[in-house]
């Protein structure tokens, strides 16, 4: 009884206690209101954040800008904010109701985007410009720049199949501008043209703009046409000379994700499948969960009129397939000095990059899927070892063991760039700058590969093979531009830009292989290859180098801040096309008004229509594609003795006949648009709609004998020439939207989306100079046994990219496909490989000191060619050898034995919705004078995806790497081949410390 009286008195004492400290704490505690109002015209400000300083306790103003607040002994300063308007402080006192107007922050409204050759403020912008900040880039193990924007600008596609950590991206701007030439678009970096990605790291970009339509894209010219990415990489540093350090390390968890299901090793006997006797789960054998991490470090600060920041970043990348890793090391020093009060500037921009990157044979990919579950690793025989290195093998066509590929073959590439830039500029005139630029760009790359002495793909009899190969190039930009602006009359802004440029670049290399080796000796020492000509041998060298001359100017007019007009011209003369059409002229005009300027639009703060048209051109893949070129061909024996070399030569080939009409692509595009804001800006946006006529595209194609029609007085004395050859049309209509911070209560989310819809790319013609073609048809699926029949045919009038094939009506009760047609010229249309759409959607929440993140992304209406299920699906004839797909769209009952033909059941729909990446962030608060932020953060990336298709991953395939003709592969989009690399979902850990 004692004991629960104890108790008791505790427990009426602790309520005591809390009763007392709850009276002092309300005693203590006040409640005020107050409205916030716009300075310039008193409106209410709704959605304005009330803060009080030093903690997260606050409360949103509502629809007429007013709030209600509970106020705590000790609390003395409000701190308000909202988008668009200065944030201000203003001190509580004995105040119970308080107003507070808000400045309109200038700076704000004006942002500045960085355009060709400068920038504007955001407000003048007429053409289709998008600028992304790094508060709105992907989060995560993102290694490649390309990452950061992915799904974040409509019309901008960005896809990698797969989870190849030494695989780069394939970016299309507006969907497919061209087939012979390039299709990603201009690289522009710190205003170095034409710069590779390789150049810069992830962690040093401050901000990317995206030049979408061919107005914006035109100061660019020739190199323009498939759109421009401008990067900016500089930090600029605190004038008080302290230094800012910032660090961000993280570690990546990388695990292999979507293995296609196949025949266990007892259904593989169950239906027939040869026995060796063991129980192999290849897949597991040839993966692993892959480790990496990543260091960035950077320093940048200022004093007086000089800048500078200087960062390393390192990272070493694993993948999942045993052998494959990617190790960078990019290191950057931007430096800027003011002179002459400012007047005379200096900018040097240094970036120095190199990598190491190992991989193994793709069609390890395959192997590990189909390879025999009842084959043991290992073989312990005389003939096994002496032949194979003690792996099993089988003497069987197409029947690799997918762990001996990836340890007896090794392939290395080391990659070293080299990006130095030097920039002055001077104020002749308060409004008359005069600037130069110069830039040099060097890519070394040295290439490896090695095939073990008992590497049975190669082929025993090889006796081992090894290879070198250096691949150089070196560009060298000068350009010089002088910029005007002057206020003509009252209200009327002119803004002049003149400039003229030159760019030189040389490319150059070799390759040597030698086979028939007495050890393992690799690439390290060609010259034990006993055998240096014949199969798996070869020796060569290479070089070439182009001129590229430029002249351009822009005009732009600013009225009232409510009618802006843009023109440009730039005209360039190329080395590489055929001296009659070396020079091309790529005009452009935008004009756009803010109606919210002269009219009261209602909800409406910003409402600016904007109409735009633009003429860009393409560089053609190589220099010499007007020549005659000629090549190597076979070894000549003159007297046909074996015996005596010194008359054995090599004799020359020509490669294509001579056009010295050839001359630039050329893309005309309209663009018709409409930025808005609404609610003050609280919801800001844009849509566009474009069409694109695409005309002379660059081709290589076949020809006959006689005169050349496309150089008269000229004969063909090889199969083909490169060609101006087709005219394309695409269109699409673009729509993004941002909502500016929305006030859930103490947590605020700020959604972000974009969508597109494209009108795929339609083929209106294939002729030129009387030659001309109804269609070209490209992609096989391959061996075995489907080499002869291409699935892709284009079309004049019809979509490009069609899939055609027979339809499949059934399957017999034996399991023989019963097909509509066998004739390739009776196939049908069964998809298209090009999307209809894409969207991006993406949500960032932060409350308190937690911060989430997260983005999906979809592609929709793309068709895919399931190779795998093409080829392996079958459960009779090859499957006794092979394993066999068996997914949910896998006919079982009956299960078919057909030999494998392509037919319409392959071809699936690969629309899908992914939850690309996740991210969940703490920020420590901290008190410490030479500490300005600590955060730490645990991402995600690709954790689920939506989709019907049941390949290995539902991405858009918009090439094909298996036509046999690198400049075709365009024309081929939609196959899933055999050797994808496997699909990922990584996980990251990370924290980020600055110091100040």
């Amino acid at each position: 009884m004692r004991n629960y009286l104890q108790q008791l008195k505790s427990l009426m004492l602790v309520m005591a206690l809390i009763l007392g400290a709850t009276l002092v704490a309300n005693a203590q505690s006040r409640t005020i209101t107050g409205t916030v109002l716009d300075a310039s015209f008193g409106d209410p400000v709704p959605g304005a954040t009330v803060l009080i300083k030093g903690t997260t306790r606050g409360v949103a103003t509502d629809l007429d800008g007013k709030f209600t607040l509970d106020i705590q002994s000790g609390d003395q300063i409000l701190v308000v904010s909202f988008v668009g308007y200065l944030t201000q402080e203003v001190e509580i006192g004995n105040q119970s109701t308080i107003t507070i107007s808000l400045e309109e922050d200038i700076q704000s409204l004006e942002e500045a985007v960085v355009i060709g050759y400068g920038s504007q403020d955001k407000k003048e912008i007429t053409s289709a410009v998008v600028g992304v900040k790094p508060e709105d880039f992907n989060r995560g193990n993102v290694s490649n720049p390309a990452q950061l924007l992915q799904g974040k600008v409509a019309g901008l596609s960005i896809t990698r199949p797969g989870g190849n950590p030494n695989a780069g991206f394939n970016i299309r701007l507006r969907g497919l501008s061209t087939f012979g030439a390039n299709s990603s678009p201009l690289i522009v970096l710190d205003g170095v043209i034409g710069a590779s990605l390789e150049n810069v790291d992830p962690n040093d970009i401050q901000s990317i703009d995206v030049l979408k339509d061919g107005s914006a894209a035109a100061i660019y010219g020739a190199r323009g046409s498939s759109g421009v990415i401008l990067i900016t990489t500089t930090k600029k540093g605190s004038k008080d000379g302290r230094a800012e350090v910032s660090i961000n390390s993280f570690g990546t968890l990388d695990k292999a994700v979507n293995l296609i299901p196949v025949l266990s090793a007892e259904e593989f006997i169950a239906r027939g499948g040869t026995d060796f006797g063991s129980e192999t789960d290849w897949r597991k054998e040839l993966i692993r969960d892959a480790y990496s991490h990543t260091t960035n470090a950077s320093v940048s600060g200022g004093f007086n009129n000089t800048n500078y920041m200087a960062s390393v970043n390192y990272r070493n990348n694993n993948g999942i397939v045993k052998g494959s890793s990617n190790e960078r090391l990019n290191t950057r020093i931007n430096l800027s000095q003011g002179a002459l009060d400012n007047k005379l500037r200096f900018n040097v921009n240094l970036s120095f990059s190199t990598v190491e990157a190992n991989s193994v044979n793709d069609a390890a990919f395959r192997y590990a899927t189909i390879y025999n579950p009842t084959a043991p690793i290992f073989e312990n025989t005389e003939d096994a070892n002496q032949r194979f290195g003690g792996y099993f093998q089988r003497d069987l066509f197409d029947f690799f063991n997918p762990v001996a590929l990836i340890n007896q073959q090794k392939f290395l590439n080391e990659i070293k760039t080299a990006l130095t830039s030097y920039r002055v500029e001077y104020d002749i005139l308060p409004a008359l700058t005069l600037s130069a630029q110069y830039s040099e760009d060097r890519r070394n790359e040295l290439i490896g590969g090695f095939w073990s002495r008992q590497d049975f793909q190669v082929g025993f009899g090889a006796r081992g093979s090894a290879e070198r190969i250096t691949n150089d190039r070196m560009q060298r930009i000068f350009e010089s531009t002088l910029r005007y602006e002057v206020d003509l009359f009252d209200g009327l802004n002119l803004a002049l830009l003149g400039g003229v440029g030159t760019q030189t670049t040389k490319n150059q290399g070799f390759g040597a292989r030698s086979r028939q080796f007495l050890f393992d000796t690799g690439w390290d020492n060609l010259g034990a290859g006993a055998l240096r000509i014949g199969n798996f041998t070869n020796m060569y060298s290479y070089a070439n180098q182009d001129q590229l001359n430029s002249v351009f100017g822009r005009a732009n007019f600013n009225y009232n801040n409510f009618l802006f007009f843009s023109a440009s011209v730039r005209a360039e003369t190329y080395s590489g096309f055929g001296p009659e059409n070396q020079t091309g002229v790529f005009p452009a005009f935008s004009v756009g008004s803010d109606f919210t300027q002269i009219f009261d639009m209602g909800v409406f703060s910003q409402f600016k229509p904007r109409v735009s048209y633009g003429v860009t051109g393409n560089l053609p893949p190589s220099p010499t594609l007007a020549l005659g070129v000629f090549g190597n061909g076979n070894r000549i024996d003159l007297d046909g003795d074996p015996l005596s070399t010194d008359d054995i030569y090599v004799g020359i080939v020509q490669n294509s006949n001579p056009n010295r009409f050839l001359k630039w692509e050329t893309k005309k595009e309209f663009n018709a648009g409409v930025d808005f804001g609404i609610w003050d800006n609280k919801v800001t946006g844009s849509m566009d709609y474009y069409t694109r006529n695409i005309s002379d595209l660059l081709f290589n194609v076949p020809v006959g004998g006689g005169p050349n029609i496309f150089d008269p007085g000229r004969f063909n004395t090889v199969g083909s020439t490169w060609v101006n050859l087709a005219d394309l049309r695409n269109a699409g209509f673009e729509f993004a939207a941002s909502v500016n911070g929305l006030n859930l209560g103490e947590v605020v989310w700020t959604p972000t989306g974009n969508f597109t819809i494209y009108q795929r790319t339609q083929i209106q013609s294939l002729s030129a100079s009387g030659l001309g073609f109804d269609e070209l048809r490209f992609a096989t699926p391959g061996s075995p046994g489907q080499n002869n029949n291409p699935i892709i045919y284009n079309r004049v009038g019809e979509t490009l990219g069609d899939i055609y094939g027979p339809r499949l009506l059934g399957i017999s009760e034996g399991g023989e496909y019963i097909l509509s047609t066998t004739n390739p010229d009776e196939f049908e249309r069964l998809g298209n490989g090009l999307p209809k759409g894409e969207f991006g959607f993406a949500n960032s929440f932060a409350w308190r000191q937690f911060t989430l993140n997260f983005f999906l992304r979809g592609v929709w209406g793309h068709d895919l060619y399931n190779s795998y299920r093409g080829f392996y699906e079958n459960a009779d004839g090859a499957s006794v050898t092979w394993n066999s797909v068996n997914t949910e769209k896998t006919p079982n009952n009956p299960a078919v034995t057909s030999t494998p033909t392509f037919n319409s059941s392959y071809v699936e729909n690969a629309s899908f919705v992914r939850l690309d990446n996740m991210e969940l962030g703490y920020n420590f608060k901290t008190n410490s004078p030479n500490i300005g932020s600590f955060r730490v953060y645990f991402a995600a990336q690709n954790l689920f995806t939506i989709t019907n298709y049941t390949g290995i991953d539902p991405e858009a395939r918009v090439t094909d790497a298996e036509n046999g003709d690198g400049f075709t592969t365009a024309l081929s989009p939609g196959i899933e081949r055999r050797n994808t690399y496997f699909q990922t979902r990584s996980f990251t850990l990370g924290l980020t410390l600055n110091f100040k």
